[in-house]
């Protein structure tokens, strides 16, 4: 196997320990929602934001055990944001990841509660992480709730649920998946490198380039994906965008514009590493899974 797919499997091996021996037991009192955190985080997924905050720690020292942390808050948050972005009051999907939704497996106040303390323990975990120096503490809380809240991603959620059946010009569009897709990709690679205590301004400023870039790439893949794919690759429902009215690259571009945004929008992402040299390879790997990938 080569090095590169030994080190993304010690990544995936690394931040699904930390997840499995944070999350509650599914045990007494509170065993629906403990069952329901666990169904949730652990029901697969391709962990991509924790892999560019182990990534990110790999181009500007060494991932460590903070690091992991880091990964595992923020999977947390992601998960959040999945139970609730699938409720029948948002997006209404019954397929997650190849399984039934959280609400669907549960029930609908349960996962609404799910969401809630999936939220809260990802940053329960930064906050009483053993060891870390408490400026690194209180900047990973920091960049975690600024862009995964109103001034990131559920900004984003909400500007996808008032654009459903509207029509956006391109630049609306990108302003809408930089908040709700492409804020949590940064704080991903941000939290990677600042996990280490050791990044400086040029290495955080290159990182979010890379992050900017990389994460737009992602949102116009997955618009690709719902066209081109099947349902039982994307582990959800295909077509849903189409079927629900809601503005997608393809809509606006179509699907040749579109690989030509990603494969600039890819580059572009790349440019931004050459400041790391070869520490930055496992960046590039993901990069480039992040825009080749059929699921």
């Amino acid at each position: 196997m080569p090095k590169i797919n030994l080190t993304i499997e010690n990544y995936l091996t690394r931040v699904n320990a930390q997840l499995d021996k944070t999350l509650p037991l599914a045990e007494g009192p509170a065993e629906r929602l403990f069952s329901a955190m666990r169904y949730s985080v652990l029901n697969g997924g391709k962990r991509l934001r924790a892999l560019l905050c182990f990534g990110a720690a790999d181009a500007v020292a060494e991932a460590n055990h903070h690091t992991e942390i880091a990964a595992a808050s923020v999977e947390m948050i992601h998960a959040y944001s999945l139970i609730h972005d699938d409720l029948p009051s948002m997006d209404d999907d019954d397929l997650r990841r190849g399984k039934p939704s959280c609400h669907i497996q549960f029930d609908e106040a349960t996962a609404i509660l799910t969401g809630d303390a999936l939220q809260a323990m990802a940053f329960e975990m930064l906050s009483t992480a053993q060891d870390m120096p408490p400026a690194t503490q209180l900047e990973l809380i920091r960049v975690l709730a600024n862009l995964s809240g109103c001034s990131g991603m559920v900004a984003g959620q909400a500007i996808d649920l008032a654009a459903t059946g509207e029509s956006l010009t391109l630049d609306q569009l990108k302003f809408m998946h930089a908040h709700k897709t492409g804020a949590l990709i940064e704080a991903s690679v941000l939290m990677g490198a600042l996990s280490t205590t050791h990044a400086t301004l040029e290495q955080l400023n290159a990182l979010s380039g890379f992050a900017r870039a990389i994460g737009l790439a992602f949102q116009i893949q997955d618009d690709i994906l719902d066209v081109e794919s099947s349902t039982a690759q994307l582990g959800k429902q295909q077509g849903s965008d189409a079927a629900k009215g809601k503005p997608t690259y393809i809509s606006l571009l179509g699907l040749d514009d579109a690989r030509t945004q990603v494969a600039e929008l890819y580059r572009e992402s790349i440019e931004c590493l050459e400041v790391f040299g070869h520490r930055s390879e496992p960046l590039r790997y993901i990069a480039g899974f992040i825009v080749n990938r059929a699921y």
